[in-house]
């Protein structure tokens, strides 16, 4: 069938709006309309090759929309069905049988080889297509039964795309990684659309000291509305002593958002003696970190790195849209709404922090 898809053709070339042949999903993939697609860092970094996912290829992995077509073997949906589409993983493997599936053995496989991994082909010949099963910079898409999650038809798709990535991420690091306490302090550098999302975990998780760290005002506020109890503006001040001052002895939990050496080992140090710091930002293949060793040993601290915040989407989805629905977790404040072709807009103005978190409406 003829669709509409965003190409990305080189290192770091524009998106390119393209009519392309998609084909038909095989017995264990679903085809879906794509209503609407977050725009991720992610994205943006493996258009710019910090990850080497093969071009020309269609990315996009924040994808909503309405099945229309099952394969033979998939029984779990059916055409019509509202679903937000995730990350993939193979199923079978140590950590996918223990509920773990963002630590698939072969996840760089199944999300960033932007082909099928059974054989390499893809649905979009000759472009690279299936980045993390599904390509959904796309007016179509094939996914697969494990990587959509059913969607309640209380939230609208163009709120529920971005929780396939960047929102499960944030909220799940500080729910289901940290498991963070009531009663605890979390320091959250980088309040994007990750930081900000945990930001409002910490407030359903019910910490009492919730610290938004950043560079820009007008996030750092944000941060403030959404639940944060203390800003600091590193632009300003030192980022350890202030969180040193406002918790007495450094955080009990801290997160890393925004893919910087420098800032990860700012938000190592600004730990207290058993402190947890969870490493979520994804920087260049090959960058290194210098951190203090004696910090780590003798406060007896961990550094833990986090993949879609450990999530089990099936399972982890519905209850973030639960808490949407209650109003306890608004993440509609995070998004600006792009039509599909100003697609390299909303890119642009995420990456000059002109917006939290672009989404594209396909239709």
């Amino acid at each position: 069938m003829k669709i509409t898809a965003a190409v990305t053709e080189s290192k770091g070339a524009s998106f390119e709006l393209r009519e392309l042949e998609l084909g038909e999903p095989r017995p264990d993939e679903v085809l879906v309309k794509v209503v609407a697609a977050g725009i991720c860092h992610t994205d943006l970094i493996c258009r710019d090759q910090w990850i080497p996912v093969p071009l020309p290829a269609v990315l996009g992995h924040e994808g909503a929309g309405i099945v229309q077509e099952v394969g033979s073997a998939v029984t779990g949906f059916v055409p019509g069905d509202r679903v937000a589409m995730s990350f993939h993983s193979c199923g079978v493997c140590p950590t996918c049988r223990t509920g773990r599936p963002s630590y698939c053995y072969e996840f760089f496989e199944h999300n960033f080889g932007a082909s099928r991994p059974a054989d390499g082909s893809s649905a979009l010949d000759p472009v690279h297509g299936h980045f993390f099963g599904q390509s959904s910079f796309a007016t179509y898409a094939i996914a697969n039964e494990r990587n959509l999650v059913k969607v309640d038809s209380a939230i609208p798709l163009e709120v529920a795309a971005p929780f396939g990535c960047g929102i499960q991420t944030g909220a799940g690091a500080v729910l289901t990684t940290l498991a963070v306490p009531a009663g605890a302090s979390l320091a959250v550098f980088g309040t994007g659309a990750v930081g900000l999302s945990a930001v409002m975990a910490g407030v359903i998780a019910g910490c009492t000291t919730i610290i938004g760290v950043d560079l820009n005002p007008a996030r750092l506020e944000l941060a403030r509305e959404l639940g944060a109890t203390h800003l600091v503006d590193v632009g300003k001040q030192e980022a350890r002593e202030a969180i040193a001052a406002i918790t007495g002895a450094g955080a009990d939990f801290s997160l890393e958002t925004t893919g910087s050496p420098q800032v990860l080992r700012q938000t190592v140090d600004c730990l207290a003696p058993r402190g947890i710091c969870g490493v979520i930002g994804a920087p260049a293949f090959g960058t290194e970190v210098s951190l203090d060793v004696n910090t780590i040993l003798t406060g007896g601290r961990t550094v833990r790195g986090i993949v879609e915040g450990d999530s089990v989407p099936q399972l982890f989805l519905p209850k973030l849209v639960r808490l949407w629905q209650q109003g306890r977790f608004p993440v509609e404040r995070l998004m600006t709404h792009y039509d599909f072709d100003r697609i390299d807009e909303g890119a642009s103005d995420a990456e000059a922090g002109r917006v939290i978190k672009p989404v594209l409406r396909m239709q």
